[in-house]
């Protein structure tokens, strides 16, 4: 009997060291006004006039626009119309609501982390966070943003 449990026993610990472990290489997520908001879809494009990293999660868009692709950028929302974050719900087919930063609207900023970014290889990382208004006045939050290894195409030419 003592062989029996101590066989139970055993088996219960091996059995309870089990790891499931989840890598989410690459990435884009944030806290959409204080709420996960993870993309399921995204892309970067990289040409002359800088990023776009362009994220999808059902029916809600999120884009991130530089005004250049240095690694070591960093691009202020809500200044000009260089550097820009929109976020886009499609309700239908009749009603989307654009929410977006421009030219002394909406604030926030995009910063494209060295050390994961490389534009030869393929890919890019940052982090941003944005306040982006309606044109009825209402906004949107994303805090605490990351795309991680974003794959890019284009060219930097």
């Amino acid at each position: 009997m003592k062989k029996i449990l101590s066989l139970l026993v055993l088996l219960a610990v091996f059995t309870s060291c089990e790891e499931d472990v989840k890598f989410n290489t690459p990435a884009v997520q944030a806290l959409k006004n204080n709420e996960l908001w993870k993309a399921d879809n995204f892309t970067a494009t990289v040409g002359p006039n800088g990023l776009t990293v362009e994220a999808t999660f059902g029916f809600e868009t999120v884009v991130l626009k530089t005004a250049g692709v240095n690694p070591n950028g960093t691009y202020n929302l809500g200044v000009n119309n260089s550097s820009v974050a929109s976020y886009t719900l499609d309700v239908d087919s009749q009603l989307t609501e654009e929410y977006r930063t421009g030219a002394n609207m909406g604030s926030g900023q995009i910063k494209l982390t060295p050390a994961d970014t490389d534009f030869a290889a393929g890919y890019v990382t940052g982090t941003f966070y944005f306040r982006a208004v309606s044109e009825s006045g209402e906004e949107v939050y994303f805090q605490n943003g990351v795309f991680y290894r974003v794959p890019v195409t284009g060219t930097l030419e």
